[in-house]
């Protein structure tokens, strides 16, 4: 027979706030102990509070082994429900705090390494010098496939490109089209090709090339434009996922690499005359579904919105839609292969 819990009577006058931080520390030290180093509190006040806890709700909360705590199935629901409860309380202190001062506040961002060694800096840049008293933390994210740290709420949002292979929503996200950046091939400005007017496809054949690794969107769009012409793939000079790396050597006219074209121009590239098919790979603003947002975050997206708005237009882009759930964008934002969402 199921067991109901008295609301008013064992939790909402006992549970207090400073119990459920208890708990998360608890959670994501691990450890009792660490926990009680971490909360400035002895071991047994912590272990005391995890009591209290469990007794409140007639359920066992943590798994204790030598091995450290794991919350069990009832603590997994306990934090995950708490941490957005936690997230929404202090999301209400921002609020307080922007009503106080619309100026001051801060916002958390993810990105990946491309967007904040190119994009990020031009934004943040021109966002400081206008609202110069918000925080910004911005993170260069190493693999930002899954957007890690956003449904545990560690950032704000992600100003990204859509994942890889499909560029499909992940679930439980909201994502706002920004705009599309198509791909190029680029040299640097030293590179032999650099002044070009006219090079055809197959001499790309005998070229040495500079990608990020074999799963990137650069690597997959030129190994099927050589397969789509009949040619063996792109001779690779060198793999590397290090944004500062392949700048650097692009710019001694070594290489050759694919980039998008707003890309290649902030890296100080020359996008070479070569006809590619249309690939595009949208930027975009991602935050959690159903997360309220504070009025600085707002505030931070509006102002990302005006400041890519000349880039939509620059690719005829003129509509700002709102994807959700796991499903593709609609048709008219892809293009005609339907893998490479626009």
């Amino acid at each position: 027979m199921s067991r109901r819990i008295d609301w008013e009577g064992q939790v909402g006058r006992q549970l207090r706030l400073r119990d459920l931080h208890a708990f998360f520390t608890v959670v994501h030290c691990r450890s009792m102990a660490k926990a009680a180093l971490q909360l400035g509190v002895s071991q047994p006040a912590v272990s005391k509070i995890i009591a209290d806890l469990e007794h409140a709700l007639g359920v066992r909360l943590l798994d204790r082994s030598p091995q450290g705590v794991e919350p069990t199935v009832f603590g997994y629901a306990l934090l995950k429900r708490g941490m957005a409860a936690f997230d929404e309380l202090k999301q209400g202190i921002r609020d307080i705090e922007f009503l106080a001062d619309p100026t001051a506040g801060e916002v958390k961002i993810g990105c990946p390494g491309n967007i904040s060694s190119t994009l990020m800096p031009r934004i943040v840049e021109q966002f400081v010098q206008k609202i110069p008293r918000v925080l910004l933390h911005v993170d260069a994210v190493q693999d930002p496939q899954n957007l890690p740290g956003l449904h545990d709420r560690k950032y704000d949002l992600y100003l990204t490109n859509l994942p890889l292979p499909e560029h499909r929503v992940p679930e439980g996200l909201n994502v706002e089209f920004l705009f599309s950046d198509p791909l190029v091939v680029a040299a640097g400005m030293k590179h032999r090709w650099a002044n070009r007017r006219k090079i055809d496809f197959a001499e790309l054949a005998e070229e040495s090339w500079l990608l990020p690794r074999t799963d990137s969107w650069n690597y997959i769009c030129i190994a099927d434009a050589f397969r789509t012409r009949g040619l063996p793939g792109p001779k690779i000079g060198l793999w590397s996922n290090d944004a500062l790396l392949r700048t650097h050597l692009l710019a001694k006219g070594q290489f050759v690499t694919a980039i998008g074209k707003l890309n290649a121009a902030w890296y100080g590239l020359k996008a070479l005359p070569i006809d590619l098919p249309v690939q595009p790979w949208p930027v975009v603003i991602a935050t959690l579904k159903g997360r309220t947002l504070s009025p600085v975050v707002e505030l931070f997206i509006e102002f990302v919105r005006d400041f890519t708005k000349p880039m939509r237009q620059a690719h005829k882009t003129t509509s700002r839609g709102t994807f959700q759930g796991s499903g593709p964008p609609p048709q008219s934002l892809s293009d005609p292969s339907g893998r490479f969402r626009d």
